[in-house]
This record gives C-alpha cells, sequence and structure tokens, in this order.
C-alpha cells in the first residue's frame, strides 16, 4: 500500500529516471566507441569524411533510441492511452544525448577545427571516462561505499576499453 502514496511515487520515478540515464548513458557511451571504430578506417580521414561520421552515429544512435523505446511500448501488455507511445520515446533522451559530445568531436573534425586524422582517439577516451563517471555516480547514488564505486566505474569503463581493443585487434 505504502506504493500508492504520492512519496512512494515521486521516489520510483526518480528511481526510474536514474535507471534510465545509466542505461542510456551506457548505451550511448558504448554504441558511440563502436561506431567510431567501424568508422575510422585505419586513422586515414578526411574532413568531409568525419562530418558523414559525426551523422551517421547521430543517426544510428536516434534509430537505436527508437528501437528500444518501441520495444518497451510493445513489451508493455497493459492498455495504452493515446500518446504513450510518445512518452515511451521520450524516455530515450539519456542514449541519444550520451552520443552528443562523440558527434561534437566528430562533426568540430568534419567543419575543419581540428585535424580530421586520429581524431577517434579523443573520442574513445571520451566515451571511456564517460563510462568511468556514470559507474561511479551510478554506485554512488545507491550508496555504495567509495571503494565499490570505483571499482564500478573501472569495470563500466572496461566496455569501452573493450571496443578499443576489439577495433586495435580487427584492424
Amino acid at each position: 500500500m505504502a506504493q500508492d502514496t504520492p512519496a512512494a511515487g515521486t521516489e520510483r520515478h526518480r528511481n526510474d529516471t536514474r535507471e534510465a540515464i545509466m542505461f542510456g548513458g551506457v548505451y550511448g557511451s558504448v554504441l558511440a566507441c563502436s561506431m567510431v571504430a567501424a568508422l575510422s578506417q585505419y586513422g586515414h580521414a578526411s574532413q568531409a569524411r568525419r562530418g558523414y561520421d559525426a551523422l551517421w552515429l547521430l543517426v544510428t544512435a536516434l534509430a537505436s533510441a527508437l528501437a528500444h523505446g518501441y520495444a518497451h511500448y510493445i513489451a508493455e501488455r497493459s492498455p495504452h492511452r493515446r500518446w504513450d507511445a510518445l512518452r515511451v520515446l521520450g524516455e530515450e533522451w539519456p542514449l541519444v544525448t550520451a552520443v552528443l559530445p562523440t558527434v561534437a568531436i566528430l562533426a568540430g573534425a568534419g567543419l575543419g577545427w581540428w585535424p580530421p586524422n586520429g581524431v577517434e582517439y579523443p573520442a574513445f577516451t571520451l566515451n571511456i571516462a564517460l563510462l568511468f563517471t556514470l559507474g561511479l555516480v551510478t554506485a554512488r547514488w545507491a550508496h555504495r561505499p567509495w571503494r565499490t564505486a570505483v571499482l564500478i566505474g573501472l569495470v563500466d569503463a572496461l566496455l569501452g576499453v573493450g571496443v578499443v581493443v576489439a577495433n586495435a585487434l580487427i584492424k
């Protein structure tokens, strides 16, 4: 019965938001690492190619968010109201937001703000740092001790490191 109270509803929504940020942030950061690895060919890229890469990363993030939101919408077996589909899709914002820093790095190289060659390394570093931060912050939100939170952050960062290692081995 305690879940029916406004305070319980607010707490549940805050936990859902934190879970969505963690899930979307990790998914988006790993997606960004993977896309940069896939779109980068042996470290050689033109300015135009980096603009293309930025656009493809954004399109892929939007498509992933739509697919995930749609899957959640369909999986809910309860009756739906008119705007529920838009609400569910709107809840996928953390995934798209997580790729925006990498889109900015690639777009900046595409606009000539920095050299297009080698821009994947700052992108990888940024995403690994984001993964670490998401793990650390989420663990602290869950009141985990600092030592455990740092360990969780390191495990999250290993997801990005795994993509970088796979990229090096494949190429």
